[in-house]
This record gives structure tokens, sequence and C-alpha cells, in this order.
């Protein structure tokens, strides 16, 4: 085991042994796909070890539902996938508190049971999810929770830290997860799985320009891969896997998208044993559900309940089609620009990060940092995604999206190839220009 890792393996000792002298317990984690995973195998964790728990899911933290927190009068509280820049507040809670997040934060804990990869010299934007340090908390409370390293894998697909191979944190489980044989591989595909008609309909991992949500697109392209419309992805050939990978692979190339992004595509996927499904799927599955204001489906789904998994499916569809319309529409309409950065606005409520997520991989300028924004309840959520080619230019998105949040009123974090802000609705405009001038800053002192 890499030291740094067994060293957070370690830090973890205590949390575990605070959870045995409690019975009652709160769960407070993300909606998104990694925080969903890593609340399920807490409360599988906590369910075995015979506690009674209570589980929220917030689709940010901010003061108001640290006030929650506060208030929710447990005597042990677990908060996973977030919590990091927040953890002077939490000190403050008369209770057992234990953190186990992978965002940056720069207060040092003084009551909290605190783990992040960062503070052990791994970096918690490709080496350890919020569902990687989950699962080692949940084994150092149990090593018979080792089966649970499956649910953990959606969280670190979810969040795309496999994209660049597995490293820290997460090399660590899936080399656990292999020998005790709850994970395999297969080679990854630029074909999206299931019936050919109406998954490439509604493919946005790849995003294909005339092709995803256009009916006529997708019969053109079976078409000239010699396919018939009803197939599926399991049931072709090698010679037509080829063909329509390569037919696939020409229309990316073509509207701009990095040989990279390709290649990641059709990278590694990971098998899970006891779902049969991949973990590609199973995270889509627990996004849907999540950011569609369903995460409780998403919990019974990862808590075996079959109706969920039912349910997430229909979720999931429908999620789809809501996300490649929005790519096609942003795609049709362009993207607002600043002098640093390309902006959008979403009016799909609850997918902003996903949405920025593959325009700036699909449709963007790829040398820019994309940011998009959504309006809900008097709130606004903005999202911003980067490359690691914009990141040697010096962008740091986690600074920048705190501080331009502040400025509009509100907060932000992250990482620094990925974060988000919130700030009150109507100060739009005062963010994209704080962020603007934040961005500037950053380059220009590179």
């Amino acid at each position: 085991m890499d030291e740094r890792v067994l060293k957070l393996f370690s830090s973890l000792s205590p949390a575990s042994d605070v959870i045995k002298e409690h019975d009652n317990i709160h769960i407070f984690s993300h909606h998104d796909a990694d925080g969903i995973s890593a609340a399920i195998i807490l409360s599988r964790t906590l369910m075995r070890a015979g506690k009674r728990f209570t589980l929220t899911l917030f689709s940010t933290l901010n003061d108001d539902n640290v006030r929650i927190i506060k208030e929710c009068g447990a005597g042990c509280i677990i908060i996973a996938d977030m919590g990091a820049s927040y953890i002077g507040a939490l000190d403050e809670i008369d209770a057992d508190v234990i953190v186990l997040d992978h965002h940056k934060g720069d207060t040092a804990a003084k009551n909290v049971y605190y783990a992040n990869p960062h503070s052990f010299g791994i970096d918690g934007q490709d080496g350890g999810c919020g569902a990687s340090v989950a699962m080692l908390f949940s084994v150092s409370v149990d090593q018979n929770n080792w089966d649970l390293v499956q649910i953990a894998f959606a969280g670190i697909v979810g969040d795309k830290q496999h994209l660049k191979g597995l490293s820290g944190v997460n090399e660590y489980l899936f080399s656990e997860g292999k020998r005790r044989g709850h994970i395999t591989t297969a080679e990854g595909s630029l074909i999206p799985d299931g019936p050919l008609i109406s998954s490439l309909y509604v493919s946005a991992e790849p995003y294909i320009r005339g092709v995803s949500g256009s009916a006529d697109g997708v019969s053109s392209l079976l078409k000239d891969a010699g396919i018939d419309a009803g197939r599926s992805s399991a049931d072709l050939s090698d010679a037509e896997r080829r063909k329509l990978s390569s037919l696939i692979a020409v229309k990316l190339l073509e509207q701009n998208v990095m040989k990279e992004v390709i290649d990641e595509i059709s990278g590694t996927r990971y098998l899970l044993k006891d779902w049969n499904i991949d973990a590609l799927t199973f995270a889509s599955l627990l996004n849907s559900c999540g950011r569609s204001g369903n995460g409780g489906i998403g919990i019974g789904l990862g808590l075996g309940d079959k109706r969920c998994m039912n349910d997430a499916l229909t979720k999931d569809a429908g999620s789809r089609e809501m996300i490649v319309s929005a790519l096609r529409d942003i795609d049709s309409k362009g993207l607002g620009q600043k002098n640093n950065f390309q902006y959008f606005e979403n009016t799909t409520s609850g997918f902003t990060g996903i949405l920025c997520e593959s325009i700036m991989r699909f449709i963007a300028d790829p040398n820019r940092p994309t940011v998009g924004y959504s309006v809900s309840d008097g709130v606004t959520k903005a999202s911003a995604r980067c490359t690691h080619p914009i990141l040697r230019k010096g962008v740091d998105l986690s600074e920048a999206m705190r501080l331009a949040g502040e400025s509009a009123g509100g907060g932000g974090g992250g990482h620094k190839i990925a974060s988000g802000a919130w700030f009150p609705a109507g100060n739009e405009n005062i963010f994209l220009d704080a962020l603007d001038k934040i961005i500037g800053k950053q380059i220009n002192a590179r």
C-alpha cells in the first residue's frame, strides 16, 4: 500500500471507533454520483453494524445547510463528499462530527474527525473522491465490508477520476477489489451500450454533433456503418464494431474534440460483479436520481431495492434525453464569451455540472475554461470546468470560483480543474465579471 494511503487509512481508526459509541447517527452527503455512492457505503456500513441512522442529501453545502447540520440533534454526524470549506463551523458543533471529503480546505480541524486525501499528499482531484474515503472508513469499521468497493467505483467514475489512470486511494481500492474478486476490467468503446437506435440518440459521452438527439442523424450513421437500426451494441461483430467506432471517431475529430478525450472515452471500463453493470452505468443512474431531486431512489438502488433499480433506469433515460436536448440547444446557440472563459446559462435545472463537463469536452473551445450557471428558487448555482493544459497556464478554478462567488454574495470551491459557486439570483453579471478578472490575473501571474 502507498505510504500516503496507509497514513490516511490509519487516521480513520479514531473515527471508526467513535461510531461504535453511538446508536443514532446522521449522515449528510452530496447529491451527485460520488456523494450518493459515499452515502450508500456509509448506510450499508451502519446497517451491518446494527446502528440506527438518518440520511440527508444536499445539492451543496452552504451556511443554511450547515445550520441544518448543527440543529439535527444527532450525537454523531458523518459528512461525506463535502465539508472541507466549513471545518471551522463544524468544529463548533456539540457532537462527534466525522468529515470524509476530498475537496481542498484551508482550515485545520480541532474537534472534527477529518479525513481528506489532500492532508496526506494525495490530490483529491484525481487520487481519491468522497466515495473513496468513505470506503476506507467502511473497512476501517469492519474488514468484511470490502464488497462495497464496487459502489465506491461508481463514485470514482462519476467524478471522472479514472480518466488519467487510477492513482492514490483509487489505485489501492482497485487493487484490493480486483484481488478479492469484486471488480474486473474490460476495454471501453465509443459506441454507447444498449439498442443503438436509442443509445446513440441519447449519447452525451460522447456527444456526437448531428447524431446525438437526432433520429435522422442516428439512422444515417448506422446506414453508413452498414448496421441495421434494430441492432444492439452487444451483438455487433468485431468488424461492425470497428466500422461504427471509426465513423464516430471521425465525427468527433471533425467537431474538434481532442484526441485525448476520444481515447479517454474508449478507455478501461470497471465491471461490478454483484451488480452485473459497469461503474459508468452505475454512476449515471445515481447522477440522474440525485440531480433530478430523487436521491432517495439512488440510495434505495444502492441498498438493493429492485423497484428502485427500475425507477432509476426510467429516471436515467429521461435525464439523458434532457441533457442531450440541452447540449443540442447550447451547441446551436453558441456560448457567451468573456476575455478569459466561455459560458452558458442552463435552463435545465439540476444538470449544470454534467452539461459543463460535456460542453467542455465536445462543444466548446478546449483552450478556454467553460462556465455554466442556472437559477432556481432565488439562488444561482454555477459550475466550471477546464483541461490540464489550461491548468498549466496557471488557472485554479477552485480559487477563482470561490472568490467570484464571494464577490457576488455567495461562495464556492472545489478542485482546480472542476469547481462550483453559488450566490443570490440577479448577481450573475457581478459573478461573471469578477471571475473574468480573477482568471485573467491567474494567467498573467504565470
